[in-house]
């Protein structure tokens, strides 16, 4: 059947040509309505807890999207005359950012004080340009004892001051926003420090995040791809050693990727900085069916075979190996959609599609363009068929020391797994080659972070945000956390209380304390709102019915792990020292990402047990042998194990990224399984040999194939190795491992279990055999 397929294809092999470009046209023509998603929150899912939570809490209080300018001048003098001057200048140019809500600085910070009974409330800083050293002074005394300014707008040294920027982002149109607001703002830095010299301005914030996940993107296809394309084509060529057997093969490549993108499109999938890990994935994986094809067709015409002839013999023993190797490696990817994170979703249908269209254009496509171009290929074997060849004896001579040795091996490497623990930084997701990630560390080692913690604090109902007893513990749980090694600050409404306490008491310092009737409190806080400008109201702090405030803890550069610790005693001091109405999680991204990684990896428990099982069914049902399909368990499996050993040795840390691994790799490494054990089966069955003379077939007709495609997808996932997006750069890097695993399993490690398992087969028939014989011969007597 399979013959007759191919023989019309060569036969119609400019029809087919013809209507598989007019299907890849037609196909890679959704590309249109492809869109990026630069959103951090396309990281969790709608049922996920932590963001249901923080969409409750951006409900109730001002969103907390934000670009924060990080200003360092060269003298380190934040409080000079010229500092000062471009604060306020920079402040007020801050509020004509696009879809900005409320500006933030020690500038326009609204300091407080009494005139006899009158509350005034003003920017501290006014005209800085006429300020004498006096005011200087002043300025800078009641800005760094002011808790609500240190450790978030200014730094404790007076070296470095900031300007936060709060982001309403549009409900429609977001993602054009962020990168309007992105472009804004690097324009309005570089007029701020063209004025002055030696200025610099560091650019963060969680808007500033959105805008880092496109460039991270673009950064990478304009460095990987040129990369990848280059490694395949010397690969390609070394392997083929043909002109045409190398652009066959780029042809299919280019046709799998534009092809899977199309769809993408005409499915509305979204693309993000994860996603689009998916043409080199896709570049990585098409040229593995070539190879197999390509390889034994050149082999078949080295051996005297006519061209049709070869073409046609390579496609029949290839093509249940490839199909098999394509619905494995596409079930691996389609489990990616058991992840907690949709973007792995959107990677693994795009990888998907781009897999099953490589293996439909393998078999049409490359064929018939196979037929048409000129093919010369040298009639003497190469050094690596020879290698290959050498290696099979090898193997076969030391079956037993390798089959000890490859399981000591497995064995040490797995019991490593341990070794690991699940600790993620969603900041250092960015390589330190975007500017983002250079800003944002800058920040966080003179400034203040950008991680924390919201907490909604209920009180007993409306307007009772005033009460002495919630504001002392509001106050108690504000200053516990400042006690915390991880915290940088700490923004709670009772210091604004206490502030404006010391001010109606004549600004005596011993008033600095949370004010004793709810009546007085309720009075301070009517008089400060009723004084404050458009746009600096405490609508971030307090809600509108005024029966919570929100707390907020800015963190230093925790991991995952720092954070869920953190967490976890702050919630044991509400249970211990709060009422029930403040029993409340902790909230915001930085929340966030710490779950994300635990939640991915339950969910993928589930998708990679899924995939495993079905898996097994194919392999078990394609090699109608129950014996075949669970021995190929054990290179399907091992290296993934050895992998994750060798991971926790020399890493230890696993996170969001390398969640998915298991599952992904599990559908890629089956490939060479596939091809070796079919090889085999068709040794045995059709040509009758024993176990060790298969095993040698298996090595000259499939050997080089498997080491060629092998060096391929390591090549390809190492590439990805140097992203500048870590997610992307951990799973190529532990995929690659589990690649270069799975070759050395399929060749040192399969090869002599085959062996020892037949051999128990034959011990056993012959005992069966001898037995039977030696019972006719008595009853015969």
């Amino acid at each position: 059947m399979v013959k007759v397929y191919i023989r019309w294809v060569i036969r119609w092999r400019w029809f087919v040509v013809i209507a598989s470009i007019l299907a890849v046209v037609g196909a890679g023509s959704g590309g249109q309505f492809l869109l990026f998603n630069n959103d951090y929150r396309i990281f969790f899912s709608e049922e996920n807890p932590q963001l249901k939570a923080f969409d409750v809490l951006q409900k109730t209080y001002t969103k907390s999207d934000n670009v924060l300018f990080v200003l360092a001048p060269a003298n380190k003098q934040v409080f000079s005359r010229e500092m000062l001057s471009t604060v306020e200048k920079l402040t007020d140019k801050a509020w004509k950012i696009p879809y900005s809500t409320r500006v933030d600085s020690i500038t326009n910070f609204q300091h407080s004080y009494a005139v006899e009974d009158n509350l005034i409330v003003g920017d501290l800083v006014k005209n800085s340009d006429q300020l004498s050293a006096n005011d200087l002074q002043r300025i800078e005394s009641i800005a760094l004892r002011e808790p609500l300014l240190v450790n978030l707008l200014v730094s404790p040294n007076a070296q470095v001051t900031g300007v936060n920027v709060s982001i309403q982002l549009p409900e429609k149109g977001a993602n054009d926003a962020v990168r309007e607001i992105a472009a804004y703002v690097r324009q309005l830095a570089a007029e701020i420090t063209a004025e002055n010299p030696g200025l610099e301005i560091h650019l963060t914030g969680m808007l500033m995040m959105n805008n880092a996940f496109p460039e991270s993107s673009e950064y990478d296809i304009k460095l990987l791809v040129p990369i990848m394309f280059g490694t395949i084509i010397i690969l390609a060529g070394i392997m083929l050693k043909t002109v045409s057997g190398v652009i066959a093969t780029l042809l299919v490549i280019v046709f799998s990727i534009f092809s899977a993108m199309g769809l993408a499109g005409w499915l509305g999938i979204a693309l993000s900085s994860t996603s689009l890990a998916a043409p080199n994935i896709i570049l990585t994986l098409a040229v593995a069916d070539c190879i197999h094809i390509l390889s034994n067709f050149l082999k078949a015409m080295r051996d005297g075979e006519a061209k049709d002839e070869a073409l046609t013999e390579s496609l029949r023993i290839n093509f249940q190996p490839v199909f098999l190797a394509t619905l494995t490696t596409t079930i691996g990817f389609l489990s990616l959609n058991f992840s907690d994170a949709p973007p792995f979703h959107d990677l693994g249908n795009i990888t998907a599609l781009g897999i099953i269209t490589a293996f439909l254009l393998s078999i049409t496509f490359l064929p018939a363009v196979v037929a048409i171009l000129p093919i010369r290929v040298r009639q003497d074997r190469d050094l690596t068929s020879r290698s290959i060849e050498r290696l099979g004896q090898f193997v076969i001579r030391k079956k037993r020391s390798l089959l000890l040795g490859m399981s000591a091996l497995v064995v040490a490497l797995v019991a490593c797994i341990p070794a690991n623990e699940l600790n993620d930084e969603y900041i250092k997701y960015f390589g330190e080659s975007l500017s983002f990630r250079r800003d944002t560390d800058f920040a966080m080692e003179n400034l203040t972070g950008i991680y924390y913690i919201d907490y909604s604090l209920r009180s007993k109902g409306s307007g009772a945000v005033t009460e002495p007893a919630f504001l002392a513990n509001v106050d108690a749980f504000a200053s516990w956390y400042r006690k915390q090694p991880e915290v940088l600050h700490v923004n709670s409404i009772t210091d604004t209380f206490k502030r404006l306490n010391r001010n109606m008491n004549g600004d005596d310092s011993s008033w600095y304390r949370l004010p004793e009737e709810s009546d007085r409190a309720a009075q301070y806080l009517l008089l400060y709102e009723l004084s404050l400008p458009y746009g600096l109201d405490l609508n971030d702090r307090i809600n509108i019915d005024k029966s919570a405030t929100r707390l907020t803890a800015t963190l230093k550069n925790l991991s995952s792990r720092e954070v869920l610790a953190l967490e976890e005693r702050a919630q044991d001091w509400l249970k211990n020292n709060a009422p029930l109405s403040m029993h409340v999680p902790g909230s915001g991204p930085t929340i966030m990402f710490a779950h994300i990684g635990q939640r991915n990896i339950e969910s993928m428990l589930i998708g990679t047990t899924i995939a495993l099982v079905l898996i097994s069914f194919i392999l078990i049902f394609a090699f109608r042998s129950f014996k075949l399909g669970l021995i190929s368990l054990v290179p399907n499996l091992v290296p993934v194990g050895m992998a994750f050993g060798l991971w926790g040795l020399v890493v230890g840390r696993v996170g969001l990224a390398l969640s998915v691994v298991a599952a992904m790799t599990l559908g890629i490494v089956v490939d060479d399984t596939v091809h070796f054990l079919s090889k085999y089966r068709r040794a045995r069955n059709e040509k009758n040999m024993t176990s060790e003379q298969a095993i040698l077939y298996s090595f000259n007709t499939v050997g080089t194939a498997l080491c060629v495609t092998s060096v391929v997808l390591i090549a390809g996932f190492s590439v990805l190795a140097f992203s500048s997006f870590e997610i992307n750069s951990g799973m190529g890097m532990l995929t690659a491992i589990a690649i270069g695993f799975a070759l050395i399993a399929d060749l040192l490690l399969l090869p002599p279990l085959l062996m020892k398992i037949e051999r128990k087969n034959h011990e056993t028939e012959t005992t069966r055999l001898n037995s039977t014989t030696l019972k006719l011969s008595r009853d015969s007597s």
